[in-house]
């Protein structure tokens, strides 16, 4: 069996999720995209499925990507928006292969973040 097969823990597991989002700094962050940070849960974000929780500053943006699998989002604090409307903490959205948007963060947010393979960015 490869690598693949068995991920490189037992399980992963965070208790009280969204005590975390109010103290975002217990977690190392790394950069990801102008204003966006990350920290990733397992995956590379190149292949196969990713577990992410991103941190938006205010105002900060994700550019125009294509899901090539399902994303489920978890707003854990704060909002963001995108052509579909505004998500607000507490609230999970899926989207399907082949959907495609950008998202803003105007006040900041922090997001849980699943794919099941990785995201294509168009801008």
């Amino acid at each position: 069996m490869s690598d693949l097969d068995h991920p490189p823990f037992e399980h992963l597991e965070i208790q009280d999720l969204f005590h975390l989002a109010q103290h975002p700094d217990s977690i190392v962050w790394e950069p990801f995209r102008d204003g966006v940070e990350i920290h990733r849960l397992y995956g590379d974000g190149v292949s196969g499925p990713t577990a992410a929780l991103l941190r938006f500053r205010k105002q900060a943006k994700v550019p125009l990507h294509v899901h090539e699998g399902y994303e489920h989002l978890l707003i854990l604090a704060g909002s963001q928006r995108d052509a579909n409307g505004v998500l607000k903490a507490g609230t999970l959205r899926v989207h399907p292969p082949g959907t495609q948007h950008s998202a803003i963060s105007e006040a900041g947010c922090i997001v849980l973040a699943i794919y099941e393979k990785p995201v294509r960015f168009v801008e």
